[in-house]
């Protein structure tokens, strides 16, 4: 027979101290904003909608551009009682950083490890141009076909173009001081 499980009601704790639980567990719950900018302006008493509209951000940005649709064109008519309420921006130096952060130039992110740059290196000062014999090379440890190796030069000439005309150069000094 199984047994029975008590049902024991919870006590209420007096020592703990409810308002400073609830503060904490709305800071916890309340989500981290990432952007700087935006954070040091937010006002934890007001709603998103208000902070973002003090901010001139636009919560719905289906709501704040709206598609026109072809079919229906419909003219507004204006009411002589009714004014259209235009937002003001109460903070608009958020808009500003903003606007300051995105036209920054971008930077270089995208690079190739420096085994991949040795590889191609290699390659191209044994075989230059010739694919097959490169396919062939004895540093081909994955073995690469001819299509596959010249991708990844393409992708080092891509990334690395100057760097690129430099080697090339540089190789062409040493066949000159050969002969």
């Amino acid at each position: 027979m199984p047994k029975l499980k008590k049902n024991r009601r919870r006590k209420y704790n007096y020592n703990v101290n409810r308002k400073k639980l609830n503060k904490a567990f709305r800071k916890r719950a309340a989500p981290r904003i990432k952007c700087s900018q935006i954070r040091q302006a937010w006002d934890r008493t007001k709603s998103v909608s208000q902070n973002l509209a003090e901010m001139g951000l636009a919560v719905d940005p289906n709501k704040a551009i709206p598609i026109p649709k072809a079919a229906r064109k419909v003219t507004k008519m204006e009411v002589d009682g009714q004014e259209t309420r235009t937002k003001t921006v109460r903070k608009p130096y958020v808009l500003n950083e903003l606007e300051a952060e995105a036209s920054l130039p971008e930077k270089k992110s995208q690079t190739l490890s420096t085994d991949l740059i040795e590889y191609v290196q290699h390659m191209i000062r044994n075989h230059a141009e010739n694919y097959k014999a490169m396919a062939r090379d004895e540093k081909n440890y994955y073995q690469d076909t001819p299509k596959q190796i010249k991708r990844k030069i393409d992708v080092y000439k891509r990334f690395y173009a100057e760097e690129y005309q430099a080697f090339v150069a540089s190789l062409q000094q040493e066949k000159m001081d050969q002969q």
